[in-house]
């Protein structure tokens, strides 16, 4: 019988151990671009390759625009495995290498996220029920639908939200200045 434990030397670090979550850089682009293709042809399956051509250079536009807040999960390396674009609280992207799928990254940059910004907005599409089970397995729930995307496609999107825990929602208003004219 083995024991139920294991000795320091064979136990493996978690993956998301050796993770970091820093700004994106300029010279970024075109690598996040790559993981936004990889990631999108691995799991939305329900997007044509036209649709995906056609979307490619939105994508290289809003990743090298200075409109959204861009944050890169990247290994200790430093090589990106992944990258999460916000806009004020809304999860605008959030996109990991296939290789990284299933490690810790996507919750560890939600996590950042939350530290961030507190309460958390996201659109999913309906179709890509992994993502659908990611996003409520981190705690979101779904407030209302929309039957096509951003750009009038028929992907239909799931309007999501994390709402604070009830006691950091508290301390955080608590800690908000008095902005009162009394």
């Amino acid at each position: 019988m083995k024991p139920p434990w294991r000795p320091f030397w064979r136990r493996s670090r978690r993956a998301s151990d050796s993770m970091n979550i820093r700004r994106v850089a300029p010279t970024d682009g075109e690598v996040l671009l790559d993981i936004w293709l990889r990631s999108v042809r691995a799991t939305h399956s329900f997007v044509s390759e036209a649709d995906i051509q056609s979307i490619i250079p939105l994508v290289r536009q809003y990743l090298t625009s200075s409109g959204p807040d861009i944050w890169v999960l990247s290994s200790d390396a430093g090589a990106a495995m992944g990258f999460m674009g916000m806009s004020g609280n809304k999860m605008e992207s959030l996109f990991l290498a296939p290789e990284f799928h299933r490690q810790g990254g996507g919750r560890r940059l939600v996590r950042h996220a939350q530290q961030l910004y507190g309460e958390l907005t996201a659109d999913v599409n309906e179709q890509n029920e992994a993502a659908r089970r990611f996003y409520e397995s981190c705690g979101f729930l779904v407030e209302g639908r929309s039957p096509v995307d951003e750009q009038g496609r028929p992907y239909p999107l799931l309007h999501m939200r994390l709402a604070l825990p009830p006691q950091e929602s508290l301390t955080r208003s608590a800690a908000a200045p008095d902005t009162s004219t009394d």
